[in-house]
């Protein structure tokens, strides 16, 4: 039967960290220590519509432009699957 069982939340779940998991010298951590795109946002917010769908945030899009090109990932839709598949790129 399901759930007739109780088990440890860390005999299910290993701890997972992300920081941990991508190396310190990874040339996506310089990038990220270089270039600050916070302001991004606040600077497109008067193009974006009040109406439709959410947009994808501006700060993100350019991120992961910007990984990609340093990448050598030309196409966006490979791109969109690195992103998936890459945790270095997250």
């Amino acid at each position: 039967m399901m759930g007739s069982r109780q088990r440890a939340r860390s005999a299910l779940f290993r701890d997972f960290s992300l920081e941990d998991s991508v190396p310190g010298g990874h040339v996506l951590r310089t990038i990220d220590g270089v270039i600050d795109l916070s302001s991004v946002r606040t600077h497109l917010t008067k193009l974006y519509s009040a109406t439709g769908r959410f947009s994808i945030n501006p700060e993100l899009m350019m991120r992961m432009l910007l990984r990609g090109y340093v990448m050598n990932n030309r196409s966006e839709r490979r791109l969109c699957e690195k992103v998936h598949l890459n945790l270095a790129y997250h």
